[in-house]
């Protein structure tokens, strides 16, 4: 339910409707738009990825993940309705709300997945992560039609009668947190470790310790090092995807069913990879989806080399759906993959290394391929402007597979389940 819920602020906020807003009405330049936006991404996604890890020991040692992750919804909920307030040349106020609004976001999505190890077993955590991906595109395809039905029936068509879509976005968000809000259970907290006087000093404590004990989950940092990698180009693509079809043409009520191809494709694969992830593995399953983003990206860069000048948007929409079948899978089979290497009593610290990394591939992977985007275009001697950010898209897909060919799943498992009964071990000495 909080998958559906928080799909309004990734689809309508920051894939299909503000960064257009933004741009083309806020900023009113384009080139200067595609810049300010991926710096505004940049920015806060870089203050998540100083806060993600310790806030995650903090909310282990202190057992208050809901509380955090109520308290972070409600609080985007209200920022997001307020990007209504926005007109013509508010960029500074644009950055002030949008900034924080992507802040307390990012951050709840780290506690969402934090709570994966205790809704599943490890024998079930890959459907379970499914069926919340799952969810979210659910959601995201009810939105969908909400938006289309707006623009076609009340005449919203037009990038500057936006607005009332974003307030949706808010509600939206803040009714869908009010079931999880009743239903989950506040996982237990752990006790201050001997030695440590705060919850503050024993949280840096056990990221410290993580780190240090890298060796212990090599596996893990393994696919932290070709998450980040391959997360760049991800969050390239939901960050500037309606921009990139926007450039092709493709505007109004037209973008938004463009979104909708994409999110039923999406949601489909999400739904597919359920069925299968936990027999595949959840590695092999990021890595068959890396396969598909890697295509696609290549296939958009072909497009502009070869078709630098009107290409047909049928092509647009053909690509479309292979990265609909990339968002789909890839996000659900990563997230398993660290689930299912997390020592249970460690999840919310893990998980917010998992928040942080991909957090800082949305600062190195957007900032930079918003500002090649923006002005590197007409630098190579074939394509158009979006060529050379296209190949840079494709480049980090190629070097993410790569890396994730070197990692082996079952090391990971072992190494989680070692900690696991050492822990319990321990716990049943101390009684």
């Amino acid at each position: 339910m909080y998958d559906l819920a928080n799909q309004s602020f990734t689809l309508l906020i920051i894939t299909l409707l503000f960064p257009l807003y933004f741009r083309e009405v806020v900023v009113a330049d384009p080139q200067r738009g595609d810049s300010l936006w991926s710096i505004a991404i940049a920015t806060s996604q870089l203050l998540v990825v100083l806060s993600s890890p310790l806030l995650g020991a903090y909310a282990d040692c202190r057992g208050c993940k809901k509380t955090a992750l109520m308290l972070l919804g409600v609080v985007c909920a209200i920022l997001t309705c307020a990007l209504a307030l926005l007109g013509q040349g508010d960029i500074a106020l644009a950055f002030a709300v949008f900034v924080p609004a992507n802040i307390v976001y990012q951050l709840g999505e780290n506690f969402l997945a934090s709570y994966l190890p205790h809704v599943s077993t490890p024998r079930t955590v890959g459907r379970i992560s499914a069926i919340g991906w799952t969810s979210g595109y659910v959601g995201g395809l009810s939105l969908l039609i909400l938006t289309i039905g707006g623009m076609f029936l009340l005449g919203w068509q037009d990038t500057a009668a936006w607005r009332p879509f974003f307030v949706l976005a808010g509600l939206w968000f803040a009714m869908g947190i009010i079931a999880p809000g009743i239903i989950l259970r506040e996982p237990p907290g752990r006790p201050l470790p001997p030695g440590q006087q705060s919850i503050a000093s024993a949280a840096i404590a056990r990221v410290g310790q993580t780190v240090r004990q890298a060796s212990r989950y090599r596996e893990l940092f393994r696919f932290l090092l070709a998450f980040f990698v391959y997360g760049l180009g991800v969050q390239v693509m939901v960050a500037f995807a309606a921009i990139l079809a926007s450039d092709f043409g493709i505007n109004g009520t037209m973008l938004a069913v463009f979104v909708a191809q994409l999110t039923i494709t999406a949601g489909l694969t999400a739904a597919l990879t359920a069925r299968f992830q936990d027999l595949l593995g959840a590695r092999n399953t990021v890595i068959l989806y890396l396969g598909i983003w890697t295509a696609s990206a290549l296939a958009l860069a072909a497009i502009t080399v070869f078709i630098p000048t009107d290409p047909p948007q049928w092509l647009f929409w053909l690509v479309g759906n292979g990265i609909g079948i990339g968002l789909g899978g890839i996000g659900t089979a990563s997230r398993s993959v660290v689930a299912r290497f997390s020592p249970k009593a460690q999840t919310a610290e893990f998980f917010g290394l998992w928040g942080f990394t991909y957090k800082l591939a949305a600062v190195v992977g957007v900032l930079s391929f918003g500002q090649v985007k923006a002005w590197t275009g007409g630098l190579l001697p074939f394509g158009n402007g979006n060529t050379p950010a296209l190949l840079l898209l494709a480049g980090f897909f190629v070097t993410g597979l790569v890396l994730t060919l070197r990692v082996r799943e079952s090391r990971g498992v072992r190494a989680a389940m070692r900690t696991d009964r050492a822990m319990n071990d321990g716990a049943s000495g101390a009684d």
